[in-house]
């Protein structure tokens, strides 16, 4: 290790440059009019990536219609897997931002840009953390591939297509959580509740269902009314003209209690002045601003992975529907059923219908498992750390994606976690230090 340290240390300006390139490309999710499946700027990262490993030396392979790439070094009977993504989550409002979101800046050791921990820069750091393995001239006695997902932050079509065409890893990691190592992550369901709109109300708000919305703005009749009830309620808001912005919080739906969330306050402050709608009366009855929705499911929680979190992410009302797209992180332990049918109950006394946008399983990886223990001992190796120990998670990774996989790193327990938000950065010390782990572990894995 102490060879490997040395080649991490004479890479690591370069690392940082590659990293800032990367951040540097747009990868938010679109539907444009290029031939890409996600856009032509997740495709461009996909490609960037790529480039960035054919110069460290790694065999690549870019998926002919742009759902993945790889990058891979060595052969042997046994593939290990390090699964990362390079979409990103739109930067939401810029008027939070201190820097351009895609201008990367280094500022008091902390490079800042919308990808740094979620997820550009622990993938590159993965891969960086092999290059330095191969260049300390480690003999690599198995194959170990780097593989690129394009639409993790949506429906993980790109990862689900490199499931049906290639060869799934014998065990591996993503580089996309904390430190030391999630063992449980809980069930991720995103639905759409949709129902008739009966009135003359217009609104649309909403970054995505996994993010907590940082505004909710109204523009239409009655809005000084709003404005005042707004103050009533001391609810931060911004005036511009003929619209109404109400200022929330920004959170990863994971921790939807950790935001404020502008939607529901917007709806909280539209009944409060008589308005009325399905959407409307739903949240007032149901929800307020209880990001764990105990009028619906009750103290729903285990004790492997903790409480049921309920995120109202989006909401659009046009001529004909009212629509709320809501994530929920399912408890390890409690089923898909319990959770559709409790919700099914409530909602269709509004008239909504439940449409499933997307269901991934949860995960449990048995502590004494080889390759829990193999990740935790590099991971107190490197870090002298003996008293950290693995985690549940309400975040939905890489990790459910293919069996024997799970999420390591690349925050660190003391880490602030900007991912989702507005600011976000990683401290660049403790990318390396992140880098070194992923060493040791791949060094470990590789014996």
């Amino acid at each position: 290790m102490n060879e490997v340290k040395e080649k991490i240390e004479l890479n690591f300006n370069e690392f940082v440059n590659d990293l800032k390139a990367l951040i540097q490309i747009p990868s938010v999710y679109e539907e444009d009019e290029s031939p890409y499946p996600f856009g032509k700027n997740i495709d461009e990262a996909l490609k960037k990536m790529l480039a960035i490993a054919d110069k460290l030396g790694f065999k690549t392979f870019y998926e002919p219609n742009g759902y993945y790439g790889y990058a891979e070094y060595g052969d042997g009977d046994e593939m290990i897997g390090v699964l990362g993504h390079l979409d990103v989550v739109s930067p939401g409002d810029l008027k939070k931002w201190n820097t351009s979101p895609f201008d990367p800046v280094i500022k008091d050791g902390k490079l800042f840009g919308r990808g740094t921990q979620d997820d550009k820069g622990p993938t590159l750091g993965a891969m960086y953390a092999f290059k330095a393995i191969i260049d300390s001239g480690f003999k690599v006695n198995k194959k170990v591939r780097f593989i690129y997902g394009t639409d993790e932050e949506n429906l993980w079509r790109g990862i689900n297509e490199y499931n049906k065409k290639e060869q799934i890893p014998d065990y591996g990691f993503t580089p996309d959580a904390d430190f030391p190592l999630i063992y449980a992550e809980k069930g991720l369901l995103q639905v759409d509740l949709v129902a008739k709109n009966e009135t003359d109300i217009r609104l649309k708000a909403g970054d995505g269902y996994n993010v907590v919305p940082s505004q909710a703005s109204y523009e239409g009749k009655d809005m000084d009314a709003i404005i005042k009830a707004l103050e009533k309620l001391n609810y931060e808001y911004e005036k511009e003209q003929d619209k109404v912005t109400v200022m929330g919080k920004s959170a990863h739906a994971k921790d939807s209690e950790k935001g404020i969330n502008a939607i529901c306050r917007l709806l909280i402050a539209m009944n409060e002045i008589g308005m009325d709608s399905k959407c409307i009366r739903f949240i007032i009855e149901n929800i307020l601003e209880d990001a764990l929705a105990t009028k619906i499911f009750g103290e729903c929680k285990d004790e492997a992975s903790g409480s049921l979190k309920f995120n109202v992410g989006q909401i659009h009302i046009d001529e004909e529907k009212e629509i709320l797209n809501i994530d929920i992180r399912i408890p390890v332990t409690v089923e898909k059923e319990f959770v559709v049918n409790k919700l099914n109950e409530v909602v269709q006394k509004y008239g909504f219908e439940i449409k499933e946008h997307d269901y991934l399983r949860s995960i449990y990886t048995p502590l004494d498992s080889k390759l829990v223990k193999t990740l935790m001992e590099a991971y107190t190796e490197v870090t002298k750390d003996s008293e950290s120990l693995p985690i549940s998670s309400g975040g939905a990774t890489y990790a459910r994606a293919m069996d024997n996989c799970v999420a390591f790193g690349a925050a660190f327990p003391y880490t602030e976690e900007t991912e989702h938000q507005p600011n976000e950065y990683m401290k660049l010390e403790e990318m390396k230090k992140a880098i070194e782990i992923y060493a040791c572990a791949l060094l470990k894995l590789l014996k």
